[in-house]
Order: C-alpha cells, then sequence, then structure tokens
C-alpha cells in the first residue's frame, strides 16, 4: 500500500459511516496518538467499539488493526515535535511502573532487531570496511554517540578512521570532501531523522563511496540512500530516543571486525596497557580484605 492512511481516509470519506467517520476525524486531527493506541483504546477514545475499529482498517485495505496501527506509527515517525513526543509519551505510561515499561520496551526493540538484521549485508558489510581505504562514521545530533562509540573502537583496528558528528549540512560536506569509491561510509539515523546525515549518504554515493546504514527501516530517508542496511529498531515516542538495538548491532559490528585480528589487537593493546599504567590513566583496583 503505497498511500499513507491519511491520504487513504480523504479519499474514501465520502463512503464512510458515522461511527467510521468519527473514527476517521479523530486519527486525521490526532494521529500522533492513536498510531500508539490498541483497537480498544482507540474504540473508547472515540465512542465505538473494538470491533468497529478493526473492521475499520480491514476495510481500508488493512490485513488487520496491526497492520493499520503500524502505518499509521510509520507515518508519524518523523513527523512528531519534541513537545508532541512528550505528550505521547506520558499519555503511553500513564500510571504504569516507567523503569519496567522502559526496559520491556528496550527488550522488544532488541528482540525485533534480531530479526530483521540481514547476515548477509552485515557480513558484506564487514567486508567492505576491512577493505576501505578511509572508514567514515557519520552521526549527527541524538546519534553522535553511536558514532563515538564505533569510532573509538575502530581506531583501534585501523588507521583510516574519520568520525563526523557535525549537524550542519555544510560542515558535514566539508568532512567528506575527498571521499571517493575506494572509501566507505558508516552513518546512523534514527528518528527524527538528520538531514544533515542523509544528505552526506547522498552525497558520498555520488562519488562511488560505498555507504552502510544503521537505521530503524529500509524504507527511511538513510535506508533508501545506503548501499547496505542495518536495521535496528528504535522507539521515538519519547524525549529520549532509545538507541539500545542499535547499540548491539554496533556491538555485533566491531566484534566481527575484530574477528582474525587477534595478533594485531593483542599488540596494540600491551602497548597501551603500558602507557595507561604509566600515565595513571585508569584507577587502580583497591584490594578489600
Amino acid at each position: 500500500m503505497n498511500e499513507d492512511i491519511l491520504s487513504i481516509l480523504q479519499h474514501r470519506a465520502s463512503g464512510f459511516s458515522k461511527g467510521q467517520r468519527t473514527l476517521a476525524n479523530y486519527i486525521t486531527e490526532a494521529y500522533d496518538k492513536a498510531a500508539f493506541m490498541t483497537a480498544s483504546r482507540l474504540g473508547k477514545t472515540v465512542g465505538v467499539s473494538e470491533s468497529t475499529v478493526v473492521r475499520f482498517a480491514v476495510e481500508l485495505g488493512y490485513d488487520g488493526y496491526p497492520s493499520m496501527q503500524k502505518a499509521m506509527q510509520e507515518m508519524v515517525l518523523n513527523r512528531l515535535t519534541s513537545v508532541q513526543r512528550i505528550e505521547v509519551a506520558n499519555d503511553r505510561i500513564g500510571n504504569q511502573d516507567v523503569v519496567s515499561m522502559v526496559l520491556q520496551s528496550d527488550a522488544d526493540k532488541l528482540r525485533q532487531t534480531a530479526e530483521l538484521v540481514s547476515r548477509d549485508e552485515f557480513r558484506t558489510a564487514v567486508s567492505k570496511i576491512r577493505d576501505a581505504r578511509r572508514i567514515y562514521i557519520l552521526g549527527a545530533r541524538s546519534a553522535a554517540p553511536l558514532a563515538n562509540f564505533l569510532g573509538y573502537y575502530l581506531e583501534f583496528m585501523f588507521n583510516n578512521v574519520r568520525v563526523i558528528t557535525a549537524s550542519g549540512a555544510s560542515e558535514v560536506f566539508e568532512k567528506l570532501m575527498g571521499i571517493n569509491e575506494q572509501d566507505v561510509l558508516i552513518a546512523f539515523s534514527f528518528p527524527r531523522y538528520s538531514a544533515a546525515t542523509v544528505k552526506g549518504a547522498q552525497y558520498s554515493r555520488s562519488t562511488g563511496a560505498t555507504v552502510i546504514g544503521f537505521t530503524d527501516s529500509r524504507l527511511s530517508p538513510l535506508g533508501q540512500n545506503s548501499d547496505y542496511v542495518l536495521v535496528a529498531k528504535s522507539d521515538m515516542v519519547s524525549l529520549v530516543d532509545t538507541l539500545v538495538a542499535p547499540l548491539s548491532v554496533v556491538n555485533a559490528l566491531i566484534v566481527a571486525l575484530a574477528s582474525g585480528q587477534e595478533h594485531m589487537l593483542s599488540k596494540t593493546f600491551d602497548a597501551l596497557e603500558r602507557v595507561w599504567e604509566e600515565y595513571n590513566v585508569y584507577e587502580k583496583r583497591i584490594e578489600t580484605r
């Protein structure tokens, strides 16, 4: 289904019953909240039965309410403002235990990500990174920690790593100047998608560089501008972007890249340990009796 749900509602409005019209009006006016309601809750909110909500989804052409709900959620991923995030998060949390809810949500995202990550694309990404002349890592705004974390470890393995965390397109282009077909760009972008990151990916592909995108969907702006996509689910319906699943995939990438380089890494870290010891980089463990 290529049309978003708002377009479908608009085109079919004339044929709706009274209850369906009420549902359509609510979804149109408050799609940011409707997208995260169960069928039962949506029905109670607008004053119709749960079965009416389910039948409405089927009549719109969806397999059922979960399919329609997913369509609504995908539609709003890049439309929610920070204020709307807070409102929706408060509405979802209600009287629930926040710790349990957040941990359960993160666990769900990890399970979904485990099913969605293409092992073939993952292995190809590892190969492309190992063979690259230069490795650029791009992550703006809330995705910057992911870029920095990956860059921190890759700098122990490669001498050609460049981390870019600029949030402005002009600065991103300046730092990407010279990227070409021998290079790899690893880019991170999750809702709300950074325009600078997407433009950086577009530019890099235009030079022939390989773009590996970490994002929540192949249809996301970054996904559509990547040669290889490592899908990781991220829940953005709160003030804080949930990056647990993306970070887990980053960990997997680091482990895969380190595999086979044990001898080199052992020499590197042996030298580092001596430096760290000499300059007291880390606090020494206090022995207790």
